[in-house]
Parts: C-alpha cells; structure tokens; sequence
C-alpha cells in the first residue's frame, strides 16, 4: 500500500497512522509501483475541474465520511468518480488497478482523506486474502493478545490502556482488530490503525491529563476530529468526564502521540490468547462474572456497522467484517481460548492489578 503526493504534509499525515502500526516508510516515489496505490494532491484547479465531471455526468448521491458526496460510474472505463462540495474534496477510484486518486483544495481534507482510503484499500487486501475485521481493543505482551470485547462504554479502551499503561503490555489496538487463523490453527492479530477516543477521566487516571495539556499548551494539536470543547477543557485543566447528551465527548489521539506523548510501546501483531469481556460499575471491586459470554456476529465489524464509510469506491469489495468461513473459523479458533467475563471498578490501579492476574490465567 502506497500514498504519493506533491505534497509532504499529505504523506507525513498517512505515516503518523501507519508507521507505528504498519510499519510504513518513505520510499522514493519512482520505487512504488505495486497497488493499492492513493495519489493525493492539494490542487484548487484540478479539483474544480474534476468536480465539475462529476456532476455532469449521470450520478447518484450518497453520503461518505458525513459528508453529501455525488457519485458517477463509468462502467465501460470501469472507473468512479465522487464529490464531497462541502469538504472540497474529489475522487476517482479504478477498483481494477487499485489505483485512487483524491483532490481537494486544502492540505488537511487532502491528508485525512488520503489517510482513510490508503486504509480502507488496505483493508480490501486483507479481507479478501481471509482476515476478518473484529470489534475489539487488544493488548500484547511477548507476542500473546488479549482481546477486550463489548459494545460502545462496556470498557474495551479501559481495559486495553489499563494494562499497556500500569503493566507494560503493548496497545495493538484500540477498537477494532484483523483477525485470521493460521496454519497451525492460531489467530494471527493484526492492528487496525485509527485514531483513539478517550475520555478525559480515563486520561486523568492514566496518568496522561497533564501530559497531554503541556503537549497542547506547546503548539502541537491531538486529531482534528476532536470536540474543540474536548480542547478547551484540556487547556482548562476539567479533569470530569465531558458529556454532550448522553454522547461522551473524548479526546482524540494519533496513533504516533501513544508512544511519543504517554510512553506506550504500540504491538504490530501477535496471536490470541485470552478474551475479556468488561463492564464497567462505578464502585465496584474488580471480579470475575458468573456469567459466561461467547463471541458472537456483533463482535465482527460489517458493511452495515462501518456505514460511516461505505464502499462506494469498491475498495473492500466484500462484506465490510471478511467473508463468512473465515468469520466462522476465527470463531471457532476464539472459542478454544480462555474467556473472562468481568466487572471493572472506577479505581484504575485495583483495574490493572486485576487485569493482569486474569491474562495471565
């Protein structure tokens, strides 16, 4: 997987996902020659001329990444083209090549979008060579993970920083995994770079609020994505959870500030060797639950779960999750590992101590 751009600030945004996690390098652009290949490039005229394309041609709307995006299909060229007017952003995807090509009129939009789709691309490849996308955080520690299971506030991200920060595991992931079984019938884990939401409580008790203030009081920014009232809290020092509603607004954290911001080594793969299953109740002394819980269909990510970014570029091509049999062998590989059902307490160390007792068993 390959990001070229005229642009360095493009480039540099893809490395900061998948440098730590991915491994990724700068290469001179006349190396690249394999796909998947996005071209990113920041270029008002371009973009005009591309946009205008798109809505003269026949097409369809849809809406990609929250933005109103137009798409048309050549069927005979075999190429889509898309526009998102609000971000200023145009596309061209030729599904067959693998090639994409992205246009925008500002650096930011560029780079994140170029981000995405470098990795959406990505994950085309890995699901179509029989890796399945899990709803998960994982944790490793000499090559053994941990997979933290549940659905939004059950305390997958808790667990997983809990134990990299008080116990030196390394983060693999904080919410979703590549999962495939190997051939001796072990289920290789592999990253899924992405920016990391974490509440402003769990940034406290990790040690890492004022951490993550002095870094902002300096110049340097967490991910755009994040809440400016997440930011103006941080600069205020409010150490409480922020809620907007019921919606719990968090800070959003690259990739590459988990070791160069909190010290945390980042995994770059491993194979399972236990699950947890969390839940999180305010007072309570962390212990093992009676009731047991398998892993089931909700635990994979799917077309209809990632419809924040559905495949109108045909990147994945299959479900957004993998394909049935290799869902249903990571399941039945999974089931063989240890599960634990547990309940988490709002005393973080009392957490970790806990945690660390329950992977290690």
């Amino acid at each position: 997987m390959s990001v070229l751009s005229s642009t360095q600030a493009v480039t540099d945004w893809s490395r900061r996902y998948f440098g730590p996690w991915w491994n990724a390098v700068e290469v001179a652009p006349e190396s690249v020659c394999a796909a998947p290949l996005v071209v990113a490039d920041v270029d008002a005229q371009r973009y005009a001329d591309a946009a205008l394309a798109v809505t003269q041609a026949p097409h369809t709307s849809t809406t990609y990444a929250r933005a109103h995006t137009l798409v048309a299909r050549d069927d005979t060229e075999g190429v889509i083209t898309a526009v998102s007017p609000d971000e200023a952003l145009a596309y061209r995807s030729e599904p067959a090549t693998g090639r994409m090509a992205i246009l925008g009129c500002d650096t930011e939009p560029v780079a994140t979008a170029a981000a995405r789709l470098a990795r959406e691309a990505m994950r085309g490849v890995l699901l179509r060579s029989g890796w399945s996308l899990l709803h998960a955080s994982a944790v490793a520690l000499d090559g053994r993970v941990v997979l933290a299971f549940g659905s939004k506030g059950a305390g997958k991200t808790t667990s997983a920083m809990t134990l990299a920060a008080r116990h030196g595991w390394e983060l693999l992931a904080n919410d979703r995994v590549f999962v495939r079984v190997n051939a001796t019938g072990d289920v290789d884990v592999l990253p899924w770079p992405s920016a990391a939401a974490l509440g402003l409580g769990l940034l406290d008790a990790l040690g890492w609020f004022d951490v993550a203030r002095e870094r902002l009081e300096a110049g340097e920014s967490l991910h755009p994505t994040q809440d400016q009232r997440v930011t103006d809290a941080l600069a205020a020092g409010h150490r409480e959870p922020l809620w907007d509603g019921k919606r719990e607004l968090k800070a959003q954290v690259f990739p590459d500030q988990f070791p160069a911001w909190f010290g945390l080594d980042l995994a770059t793969g491993g194979q399972a060797a236990a699950l947890v299953f969390p839940r999180i109740e305010p007072g309570a002394t962390p212990a093992v639950e009676e009731a047991g819980r398998k892993l089931g269909a909700g635990d994979f990510m799917s077309g209809k779960t990632e419809d924040r970014y559905p495949d109108v570029f045909e990147l994945a091509r299959v479900d957004g999750g993998g394909v049935s049999d290799a869902r249903q062998a990571v399941v039945e590989c999974l089931a063989r590992l240890p599960h634990h059902a547990v309940v988490l307490g709002h005393d973080l160390a009392a957490n970790a101590d806990f945690l660390v007792k329950v992977a290690a068993g």
